[in-house]
C-alpha cells in the first residue's frame, strides 16, 4: 500500500483587524510625506526631499519630525507666516533657487532654537527681512539676491549670522552709493564703508528743516499777538480819552506827578 502524501499544514488566516491596521499604517506613512516628494528615514530621523518638484508654495503636510527639508529649485515666491511652525526638530532648511520676493515677519517662527542652516540664496530678495531672520541662530545664506544696498540692509546684516562660505558672494544690484553696485557688500562693510552716514545726514537735514519751520511759525505768531495787543491797547486808550470828563474827576490817562 502506497504511503499517503503528507500535506503541509495550513496556516491560520490573518485576523481581519490586523490586516486593516497594517493597511492604515501604510497609508498613514504615505500620507506623512508631501505629494511628489521623498521622505527617507535615516537613523530615526526624517529627511524631506522636495527639490525641483514645480512647487509654487511651501507644502503644508511636512512630517513634524523632519530634520532636513529641501525645497530648492522650485517656483516659490512667498514664505508665509508660520510656514514651518510645527517643525520643531528641523535642523536644515533649503529654500535656494526659487523666486522668493517676500518673507513673512513670522515665517520662521518655531525654528529659532534648533535650526542650524537656512539657505535663501539665488532668490529675488531686494531687502533682508530682519524681523523674520533676526531671532535665528542658524547660519544664513543670502548670496545671489538682487539686494538694494542701504542703511536698513547694513543694519540687518550686522545682526545676522551669515554663512562665512557664501558671505563674500552677497553683492549690491542697486545701491544708494553707485560705487558699490556689483561689489561684494560684506567686504565693503568690513573695510569701513557705511550706508547709514548718508541716511543719517538726510534725516538730520529733514529734522532741522522741520524744527526751523516750527520756530518760524512760533515767531510769526508771537509777532502777530504783540501787534494785536498793541492795537487793542491803543484803541482802549483812545476810547478812554474820548469819554466826557466829570468835574473834579481825574483824567484816567493822566500820569501822577
Amino acid at each position: 500500500m502506497a504511503p499517503r502524501d503528507k500535506q503541509s499544514p495550513r496556516r491560520p488566516p490573518a485576523p481581519r483587524g490586523a490586516t486593516c491596521l497594517l493597511l492604515l499604517l501604510c497609508l498613514g506613512g504615505a500620507a506623512a510625506c508631501p505629494q511628489g516628494c521623498l521622505c527617507p528615514q535615516l537613523a530615526g530621523a526624517v529627511a524631506v526631499h522636495c527639490s525641483a518638484r514645480g512647487l509654487r508654495e511651501v507644502p503644508k503636510d511636512i512630517p513634524a519630525d523632519a530634520v532636513l527639508l529641501k525645497l530648492d529649485a522650485n517656483h516659490i515666491t512667498h514664505v508665509p507666516n508660520g510656514a514651518f511652525q510645527q517643525l520643531g526638530q528641523l535642523r536644515e532648511l533649503d529654500l535656494s533657487r526659487n523666486a522668493i520676493e517676500t518673507v513673512g515677519l513670522a515665517a520662521f517662527a518655531g525654528l529659532a532654537g534648533g535650526l542650524r542652516l537656512l539657505d535663501l540664496s539665488h532668490n529675488r530678495l531686494r531687502r533682508i527681512p530682519k524681523d523674520a531672520l533676526g531671532k535665528l541662530s542658524a547660519k544664513i545664506r543670502l548670496s545671489h539676491n538682487p539686494l538694494h544696498c542701504e542703511c536698513a540692509l547694513q543694519e540687518a546684516l550686522w545682526e545676522l549670522k551669515l554663512d562665512p562660505d557664501t558671505a563674500d558672494e552677497i553683492a549690491c544690484q542697486t545701491s544708494e552709493r553707485e560705487e558699490f553696485v556689483g561689489k561684494p557688500l560684506v567686504q565693503a562693510l568690513d573695510a569701513g564703508a557705511s550706508f547709514c552716514g548718508v541716511h543719517r545726514k538726510t534725516t538730520d537735514v529733514a529734522m532741522l528743516a522741520t524744527m526751523f519751520g516750527w520756530f518760524a511759525m512760533v515767531v510769526a505768531y508771537l509777532v502777530y499777538y504783540v501787534r494785536q495787543n498793541q492795537e487793542a491797547t491803543r484803541r482802549h486808550l483812545e476810547y478812554l480819552k474820548s469819554l466826557p470828563s466829570t468835574p473834579g474827576a481825574k483824567d484816567p490817562t493822566a500820569v501822577a506827578p
